[in-house]
């Protein structure tokens, strides 16, 4: 595994499934919020359970902030829409099946899932921050502290 973007490398659009059939384009966020594109293995999981808690329990300063969280993994839409009932979640999780998003971003496992990473992007479309390693009970205030840091 290799990670292919670092800071000021223009992030990689897509198009994706999210629950209800709905798709997410990112290229409807970019221009209006900074984008927090969170990569993690495995739905139901206690270190991706705790990472995506944090999020949703910090969701309403990270609003305001003008940042819109996205969780991607591998998992199925069916998988995300019981995890995300099941823990309350108040934002998208985006089903990458087809691995085209985690290999865009070369976040793919020796595992065949996503390699839990977390991509900062700003409203240019350019990533201004890559976590390579996150502490999941706290990577909202991580996201957070780094927005302010940045200025963005």
């Amino acid at each position: 595994m290799s990670i292919k973007f670092k800071a000021g490398d223009k992030a990689p659009v897509f198009i994706s499934k999210t629950y209800e059939d709905q798709e997410i384009d990112l290229h409807d966020y970019l221009g209006n919020y900074i984008i927090v594109l969170y990569f993690y293995p495995r739905d139901n999981t206690p270190g991706c359970t705790k990472e995506a808690c944090s999020m949703r329990d910090k969701m309403n300063v990270l609003e305001q902030e003008g940042i819109k969280i996205l969780g991607v993994s591998t998992d199925s839409v069916s998988s995300h829409e019981k995890f995300r009932d099941k823990y309350d979640l108040n934002f998208p999780l985006i089903s990458d099946q087809t691995k085209n998003i985690v290999k865009a971003y070369g976040v793919d496992s020796a595992f065949g899932t996503a390699s839990r990473k977390t991509f900062l992007i700003g409203k240019d479309g350019l990533i201004k921050y890559r976590w390579d390693k996150v502490n999941t009970s706290d990577h909202a205030n991580e996201v957070l502290n780094k927005v302010i840091e940045l200025g963005l």
